[in-house]
């Protein structure tokens, strides 16, 4: 049989050691839940990688024939938008984002080249009739830390091969291992990206390939001269395209199609030469941004948990005093009486020193915004001749293209006589 046993109220040395043990209770409880707190704070390697380790590049075992091989054209990415956290967004901008999206595409092209599998691969400042196979790109998150990029791959029949996200996290190895056109931070995720899209690429057969070729050169003789090639293509009603007829090889029309064809093509590779030169001049400004903003926001996040922890056992000490100093027992106040004295004192000189030791993350947060440097791109004008005409392209890679392809059209118009 179980007994009760009776606490006298006069108990004292029974109440003292009841009220001692509750005041430390209170401390530890206070410690342990603020220490969980401080082991929340955000930190990327918490957490794992999608992409592994050393992904090693898929190559071609031997030189493909031209009937083969697919042009590629890889579109500037979408830079996306900037975290709304404001201390997520410490050192990043739209300035440095839009470098970004020029930068990826360029680095993937490099990438790719060196497999073996593809044709030309380009760089394009946006969608064009003509490409065989199509490149996108989305930024959903690039801080120099991480990248997570939505990519969609598709051909010239409308197709989708895939859509699919990856992310990677930079380990401190993979920041020494870096080398302009081969080895990026990332070189993972590029290289992944590149290897799902020849395993995509190898289950296709030579006469597939083929048919995706001709849709796109009859897509740019549509784009060109749309009532006289309309009849050669349709679309489903997936919005694929199907290949009904082709015209004779002789045809005086596709001939100078393909002659225009020739022409885009060859101020496209101006463009890409704008871009690799790009690329050269951003790539030590760049990798040193992401490299010293890692290094900053782990200097940061270490300092913010020094402070924290100080903040958190003065805390603890100061709640742990005020319990004792609460007892309703006169003698319990009196024997902690230097308890408590310490304990007030030693916890508000680590709850200020915390405080004091927050202040210098304003420091590094400083270091992190002047990061961002200057990340613009300037090209020099392109001149073209249009019928004994010098016409001048202007602005960005981007604006030009877009005016080019405006005067496609008008080339064509002009060398053929149908207007």
């Amino acid at each position: 049989m179980l007994h009760s046993k009776k606490i006298k109220l006069n108990d004292n040395n029974y109440l003292s050691t009841l009220l001692s043990n509750l005041a430390l209770r209170m401390s530890v409880i206070t410690i342990i839940g603020l220490l969980t707190a401080c082991s929340s704070l955000p930190n990327p390697y918490d957490f794992g990688k999608i992409i592994p380790d050393n992904v090693q590049p898929v190559s071609a075992s031997h030189e493909l024939k031209d009937n083969e091989l697919l042009d590629v054209s890889i579109i500037l990415f979408d830079p996306g938008k900037l975290p709304d956290d404001e201390d997520d967004k410490r050192g990043l901008s739209n300035e440095i984002r839009n470098a970004e999206a020029r930068y990826m595409p360029i680095h993937l092209k490099y990438t790719m080249q060196r497999s073996g599998y593809w044709g030309n691969v380009r760089v394009v400042p946006d969608e064009s009739e003509g490409s065989e196979l199509i490149v996108k790109g989305a930024i959903e998150e690039s801080d120099g830390e991480s990248i997570e990029l939505k990519i969609t791959v598709l051909d010239a029949t409308n197709t989708i091969w895939f859509e699919k996200t990856y992310k990677e996290v930079v380990t401190m190895d993979e920041r020494k291992r870096t080398e302009p056109e081969k080895e990026d931070n990332f070189q993972d995720l590029y290289n992944k990206i590149s290897n799902d899209i020849i395993e995509h690429r190898q289950k296709f057969s030579i006469n597939e390939i083929e048919r995706i070729k001709q849709i796109s050169d009859m897509r740019f003789a549509q784009f060109m001269a749309p009532d006289t090639f309309s009849h050669y293509l349709k679309k489903n009603k997936q919005g694929q395209y199907q290949l009904q007829r082709l015209p004779s090889a002789d045809d005086p029309m596709i001939k100078r199609v393909q002659s225009i064809k020739a022409r885009d093509e060859l101020l496209i590779d101006t463009i890409n030469n704008y871009y690799d030169i790009y690329y050269s001049d951003v790539w030590e400004s760049y990798d040193n941004w992401r490299k010293y903003r890692s290094e900053e926001m782990q200097s940061m996040r270490e300092i913010e948990r020094k402070a924290l922890t100080q903040k958190i056992i003065g805390a603890a000490a100061i709640i742990g005093a005020i319990a004792l100093s609460a007892s309703g027992n006169s003698e319990i106040r009196d024997r902690t009486g230097a308890l408590r004295t310490v304990m007030l004192a030693g916890g508000t000189y680590s709850l200020v020193s915390g405080f004091k030791t927050s202040k210098e993350t304003e420091i590094n947060k400083e270091v992190i915004e002047e990061l961002g440097g200057s990340f613009s791109m300037e090209v020099e004008p392109i001149e073209i001749d249009v019928k004994g005409k010098t016409m001048k392209l202007t602005g960005s890679a981007e604006q030009q293209y877009s005016k080019w392809r405006s005067l496609l059209k008008e080339i064509y118009k002009k060398e053929t006589g149908f207007y």
